[in-house]
């Protein structure tokens, strides 16, 4: 396993070098540049030509990608033209806190998910399953702002329970238990939100699965000599209904990273999603390029960890 694991890994070089050479391109094609909102003030058009100049801005595209790939190799994504720090730095202050919120989020979808597929695919056709799948219909087909701005005004401005904006007051000292709990008070609106949406493949995923296992071979084997069915399902139907979970499982881990930007952007957390939305609209390119390059590489490295994982919980699947 662990030579296709390197080989997988190897193959991750030519595409995420086929991921920047594309970002890039399209990076300079946007309208505008980071300079462009500098216009006006004390800042006179033709200094601006010479910073553009002077940072070659209007050399050939294939010169200014070798001078940021080779820079890239080495770890230096350049310059953030808005917060006047490497983008290193700049992404890495967000990083934690985007991290954080996709492992709560992670965490509330399968506390979440688990118990209602689990029941809803014990009782199929039940009130309890007909519960679920409406559930599951509502969370599919709502869009996510809409669930946002909801909880946002409702626990937010309404009842004021939770905060609005931010991942800790500034007011608390850093390390201390109250800040450990202001943290995750500022987690709560959006890992909530984003968990609640997340659950609807994983409930439908194990609640199929239950449902499936229940009419195999080695399920009826099991009940006519006498295994009751409690034992069926703990030692048999449950751990078989578990592999589509776990196959997903990198996928869903490394989507909440990239997929939580909207959720960011609504409650201004700040994130890698926040930043991301933000450089972008500043036309700051170091910074997009960097975010994209770390989105690529994070779902390459989900879809290998879910091949792992589910070749160790069943030893008959091999990756290739």
């Amino acid at each position: 396993m662990w030579k296709t694991v390197l080989r997988r890994v190897l193959l991750m070089i030519p595409q995420l070098f086929i991921l920047s050479l594309l970002i890039f391109i399209m990076a300079k094609q946007m309208p505008g540049d980071a300079l462009t909102g500098s216009i006006g003030g004390n800042v006179k058009p033709e200094v601006l030509e010479q910073i553009r100049r002077e940072s070659g801005w209007y050399d050939p595209w294939y010169e200014q990608y070798w001078r940021w790939i080779t820079k890239a190799l080495r770890g230096d994504f350049g310059k953030s033209f808005q917060y006047k720090q490497p983008v290193t730095r700049v992404i890495g202050a967000r990083a934690a806190n985007t991290f954080l919120l996709a492992l709560f989020a992670t965490v509330l979808s399968y506390l979440i998910a688990l118990p209602l597929g689990i029941k809803a695919g014990r009782n199929p056709g039940s009130r309890f399953d007909k519960g679920v799948i409406l559930y599951n219909f509502i969370s599919y087909a709502m869009p996510s702002f809409v669930l946002y701005l909801f909880t946002l005004l409702l626990f937010g401005y309404v009842l004021k329970w939770l905060p609005t904006m931010g991942s800790v007051d500034p007011h608390i000292a850093k390390g201390t238990f109250a800040y450990f709990l202001n943290r995750l008070k500022h987690l709560i609106m959006p890992a909530g939100c984003i968990a609640i949406l997340s659950t609807t493949g994983t409930i439908q995923y194990l609640r199929n699965e239950i449902i499936d296992a229940k009419t195999q071979d080695y399920v009826k084997t099991a009940r006519s000599k006498g295994v009751p069915m409690k034992k069926v399902y703990s030692h048999h139907i449950f751990r078989n209904s578990l592999l589509p979970i776990a196959a997903f499982f990198g996928f869903q881990i490394t989507g909440l990273l990239g997929g939580s930007m909207i959720a960011e952007r609504i409650f201004n957390y700040p994130g890698m999603g926040n930043l991301f939305i933000d450089a972008i609209l500043l036309r700051d390119y170091s910074v997009v390029n960097a975010l994209v390059m770390l989105y690529g590489f994070l779902n390459l490295l989900g879809s290998l960890l879910s091949d792992i994982i589910m070749s160790i919980v069943d030893p008959r699947i091999r990756i290739e």
